[in-house]
């Protein structure tokens, strides 16, 4: 059966206030054009490629790639907060056929999914349909903020792996990759965090609601100076964004295996290493054979401290 491409950006801030009128209604009337092409594929099942920020997966024991059995929305952000429909057999033998593949992943039967899972199938079927009236998810979880990581040939070859496996079934299976492109937003790492933050990356230590206030009142606030030009942060890199986009655009994906995780960092930021989950699903897709781009939008949003991007593509 047939698979199906969406990969979009994700960001808190599409939740938060702060961003334009102009620019929420730019991002979502396109949004509203993938939602089109989601209900006209109609998935029987959604597979989505989705970074964490340190909501389910923390430094005491951090893979590089992991496979949810059973999941759940930690509700960050106002995103869905509870379970997903997750297929625990048919997760099993995903994972089951990547290992005969040659890739290493790891399994989660309790998986926490933050907004980077949730937003983009909240955007894509109704936050009020999750989770029972959304097609069943198996989310793949692949470490894109915590440093070190490994190189990004292997993320390929995951996504070629998971690809293969979704080409046998009897399925209509839409592919989703969420997050990038080049940003470079205030998340601590263990050499910069103070101590009450490495409680929480190394440790998992619970967010209480004080906390998950600040951290947004944190949020909005770097974003505001981000837009006026007063932060620190990494700027945009839209000829970058581009560059990446042209290459997945004229199925070129393999190039990136040479790229390095010091390159990536160092010209998009230390959040562009998300480009892992677009890597991940046109991977899967490309197993199938060439692919065509079809929807293709991007802007630089510095409201959203990120390159916001979005693609659907079919099999050629």
């Amino acid at each position: 059966m047939p698979l199906a491409l969406c990969c979009m950006s994700h960001s808190p801030l599409l939740n938060l206030p702060g961003p334009s009128a102009e620019l929420l209604d730019d991002i979502n009337g396109r949004l509203a054009e993938t939602r089109s092409f989601v209900a006209e594929f109609d998935p029987e099942l959604v597979v989505i490629f989705s970074p964490d920020h340190y909501n389910g997966f923390f430094y005491r024991l951090m893979p590089p790639f992991c496979i949810g059995t059973a999941a759940a929305g930690v509700g960050d952000y106002g995103t869905h907060a509870g379970p997903l429909n997750v297929p625990a057999a048919l997760a099993n033998e995903m994972a089951a056929a990547v290992w005969d593949a040659g890739v290493d992943v790891s399994l989660s039967a309790a998986m926490d999914v933050d907004h980077g899972t949730v937003q983009p199938l909240e955007v894509l079927f109704g936050s009020e349909n999750l989770p029972a009236a959304a097609p069943p998810v198996i989310p793949v979880f692949i470490n894109s903020v915590a440093t070190p990581l490994g190189p990004l040939k292997r993320t390929r070859a995951l996504g070629s792996a998971i690809g293969e496996f979704l080409g046998t079934l009897d399925k209509r299976v839409l592919v989703v990759g969420s997050g990038g492109l080049s940003h470079d937003p205030p998340v601590p790492t263990l050499a910069t965090a103070p101590p009450a933050a490495l409680e929480r990356i190394v440790g998992g230590a619970p967010m209480s609601p004080d906390g998950r206030t600040a951290r947004q009142e944190a949020v909005i606030a770097a974003a505001y100076q981000f837009a006026r030009g007063e932060s620190a942060l990494q700027p945009l890199n839209p000829d970058w964004d581009l560059a990446l986009l042209d290459l997945i655009d004229t199925n070129r994906l393999a190039e990136v295996d040479g790229w390095t995780n010091d390159w990536i960092a160092r010209e998009a930021g230390n959040s562009a290493h998300e480009i892992r989950t677009w890597v991940a699903a046109f991977a899967a897709l490309a197993s199938q054979g060439d692919y065509q781009t079809q929807q293709r939008y991007y802007r630089a949003a510095p409201e959203l401290i990120a390159g916001f991007a979005i693609r659907t593509a079919v099999t050629a």
